[in-house]
């Protein structure tokens, strides 16, 4: 029988003591002299030193055993890594997980704030802070977060809806009873400027303050004009700790200051081909050489204002050694104004390449999000027929709302009032004028208020069938409800030439029940290892991404349709090496999601039969080769098909689709480093095969513009010095190689945004 102690009051030092007293009784037994009084099994006491990039288990409490014995693949990324690769983002932070990869948005527009793909789903939204999801279109940073947890695979019992390939879970950092301060002070390429401080004050016995605090400043490494700036200030306290009675008051506050980046025009990368309709213009644009990466094809006017704030209380209580019941609630808001260029179409009048120019967008986006969650979850240990089990059980209750306006910068008369049009004048293609005039785009009237109302029940369950053999099960049962309301635009037929408009509101609304679960068998052939076979799915209802609804029988978020389903299968180990230091893991998968939109050429109507499977394996390591060693990698092949998925346009017709977007079948990462004494070397490298932009069955993808992106590596450095047990001095070096690569592509294969060129960051950091 184990029983494993959750206790956090001082009583566990007692125990602690006696553990370590049982040796030494034990080896006096061996003499003789006591073993008349003292018959007692020999017991072996091992201590495992913390490996600094290696995790044992998750901080989220529904999952109910170490990550060794979890039948899922999960990545612990700590602080540690985060530290010595200098990342500030989120985005750089997921770096370290293969088969994740980033997007830009359509035609002159971005997709602001962490946009990403992960294994051939859209992922953004599948974002969590201490596991309750996070809203808004926010580039996180890292500066108050202890670590990062990528979950994979279908999550719905985790997390409800929208699950279909894991989630991304950010975990806080909190007040402990120390007195400790750790800061950061970088300067870099580009005019990069870097603070961070970490704060912890033991306040009395059992409570504690932390403080952490950011602000980064400077240009963009291989960009004119574009600069970011962001400060952070994350005030936490702390009472009962290490009692049996805990509460923690944490909040966070954001604020970004940003000239945002529209991309640069493919012109001349490798894919790039025009398709105007004015052919002499095309074979000229095919012919002309790719703009200087550097260009800035915006306004001096353009602007990205972010402010995110949240508020979380969190009381923990042992109501026994293997009883825990802990409350979280969260309250959160972010507001995003945003005035962005873009580019588009190019044209090239002359044979002159200095007349040639691209037209250019001009976005206004203003939106706020805002959360108001509760949670309650117990976690016990109990024994049913002699069996054990670790029970972790819950309820969560949450509103989320999104807002959105809607701008233009066309002559249109709405409501029989005329607004005149926002000049937007064409850049020329090699030479923009960040001074052009661009008036600021005017709010029409129209938006889109949304909102989803969540009350779910969950439970999750071990139960351990012998020392070897393990069943894992899962459940959540969720209703929800969608609301959205709104005005649109809607043209009036009679007076098209004028573009008169009339402002219509519109209210949808749906609700529905959702069951998602999980289910795993584990085998543990030595107590260092298991093997897993894993059955996940999760749901994606209408409106679950942004709590729109529409109207339209194309579109996924009409509220007439079914919810998506995922289904997951998993088969996979886990194993603890060189002592458990070292974790290796590989997991083969299948991915379906099924009821996607498609269209009947035949009977002319959408009906629910898409289909997207996505095939994979994946491998990984982390934690240390040897004593001064530490490493973290991992290899990700995927294959990814779209089945029975059509679309209809008037301009068209009918398309079928056969792969899916930004899905490369290869991805590999690696990040090591090596300690000489005061000095630490450390160095990696990421690759990125193929990623296809054009998947349009039937077509030649030689025929269209920008199909893929291309495959690249990047390999990046570092170098640190410890002075003394307070300075450690560190340099990064990005982009050993100055390879120019494509990072970012939008989806009509118009604009790119490129990887950050080589630079540097030189860093000196402080503890006390």
């Amino acid at each position: 029988m184990s029983i494993r102690s959750r206790k956090h009051h001082k009583s566990s030092h007692l125990a602690a003591l006696i553990a370590a007293a049982v040796p030494v009784m034990a080896f006096a037994a061996q003499d003789g002299s006591t073993q008349n009084e003292l018959s007692l099994p020999a017991t072996n006491v091992t201590s495992t030193a913390e490996v600094p990039y290696k995790a044992t288990r998750s901080a989220n409490s529904k999952l109910t055993q170490p990550l060794l014995d979890t039948p899922k693949t999960i990545q612990v990324i700590k602080k540690e890594v985060l530290r010595e690769q200098g990342a500030n983002s989120l985005m750089e932070a997921l770096r370290n997980t293969p088969g994740i990869t980033m997007q830009l948005g359509e035609n002159g527009n971005t997709s602001a704030g962490d946009t990403f793909t992960m294994r051939g789903f859209s992922t953004q939204n599948a974002t969590f802070v201490d596991g309750v999801r996070d809203l808004g279109a926010v580039s996180r940073d890292v500066f108050n977060l202890e670590q990062v947890e990528v979950v994979k695979g279908a999550a719905g019992s985790d997390i409800g809806r929208g699950a279909s390939s894991g989630y991304i879970n950010l975990i806080s950092k909190l007040p402990t009873l120390t007195d400790e301060t750790f800061g950061t002070l970088g300067y870099g390429t580009a005019d990069k400027s870097n603070l961070t401080a970490d704060i912890n004050r033991q306040l009395g016995d059992t409570s504690a303050f932390r403080l952490n605090l950011m602000r980064r400043d400077g240009d963009v490494d291989g960009r004119d004009y574009v600069d970011n700036s962001s400060y952070g200030v994350a005030p936490s306290i702390a009472f009962g700790l290490d009692t049996a009675s805990r509460l923690y008051v944490y909040s966070q506050h954001v604020h970004q200051d940003n000239t945002p980046d529209g991309g640069i025009p493919t012109i001349d990368m490798e894919g790039f081909k025009s398709n105007l309709a004015n052919a002499t213009q095309a074979a000229r644009l095919n012919s002309g050489g790719k703009v200087d990466s550097d260009n800035y094809y915006g306004s001096k006017g353009d602007y990205e204002r972010i402010d995110a704030d949240m508020l979380s209380i969190k009381f923990e209580h042992d109501l026994n050694d293997v009883t825990t019941i802990r409350n979280l609630s969260r309250w959160g808001v972010s507001d995003n104004d945003r005035v962005l260029t873009g580019i588009n179409a190019m044209a090239a009048p002359t044979a002159n390449p200095d007349s040639w120019t691209v037209a250019r967008t001009r976005q206004l986006l203003d939106q706020q999000n805002e959360i108001l969650a509760n949670q309650t979850n117990l976690t016990t240990e109990f024994f049913t027929f002699g069996l054990r089990n670790d029970l972790s059980a819950g309820m969560e209750l949450m509103s989320e709302k999104q807002r959105t306006e809607s701008a233009a910068t066309a002559l249109q008369v709405i409501d029989g009032v005329t607004y005149a049009a926002v000049a937007v004048p064409n850049a020329n293609l090699y030479d923009p004028n960040v001074h052009d005039v661009m008036g600021k785009p005017y709010k029409t009237g129209a938006f889109v208020d949304g909102k989803t109302e969540t009350a779910a029940l969950y439970v999750f369950d071990t139960l351990h069938l012998n020392e070897q053999w393990s069943v894992n099960a899962g459940m959540r049962y969720e209703h929800y409800k969608t609301e959205t309301d709104g005005a649109s635009l809607v043209a009036i037929a009679a007076t098209p030439a004028t573009n008169d408009y009339l402002l219509t509101p519109s209210s949808l609304d749906a609700s529905d029940n959702l069951l998602s679960w999980n289910a795993g068998l584990v085998f543990k052939p030595l107590e260092n290892g298991s093997i897993y076979l894993a059955y996940a799915n999760s749901q994606t209802p209408p409106g679950s991404g942004n709590f729109s609804l529409s109207s339209s029988e194309s579109s996924a978020d009409n509220p007439g349709l079914d919810p998506q389903e995922t289904k997951h299968v998993e088969l996979g180990t886990k194993w603890d090496l060189l002592d458990e230091r070292l974790n290796v893991t590989l997991a083969a998968y299948r991915t379906e999601n099924e009821n996607q939109v498609s269209y009947d050429s035949i009977a002319q109507v959408y009906f629910q039969e898409g289909k997207t499977r996505v095939d994979g394996v994946e491998l990984a390591l982390v934690g240390q080769l040897t004593n001064f060693w530490q490493v973290s990698a991992g290899v990700a092949h995927m294959e990814t098909k779209q089945m029975d998925q059509a679309s209809f346009s008037a301009t068209s017709g009918v398309s079928q689709t056969s792969g899916v977007r930004w899905s490369p079948d290869l991805t590999a990462t690696l990040w090591t480093s090596y300690t000489l004494g005061d000095v630490t070397l450390g160095g990696g490298a990421r690759y990125v095969s193929d990623q296809d932009r054009y998947v349009v069955a039937g077509v030649d993808s030689g025929t269209q513009n920008m199909p893929e992106i291309p495959s690249y590596w990047v390999a990046d450095a570092m170098a640190a010095y410890r002075v003394n047990k307070n300075l450690n001095l560190r340099v990064n070096l990005y982009n050993l190689t100055d390879e120019e690569y494509i990072e970012s592509l939008n989806n009509s294969g118009a604009r790119a945004r490129l990887g950050a060129p080589r630079s540097a960051m030189f860093t000196t950091e402080l503890s006390f």
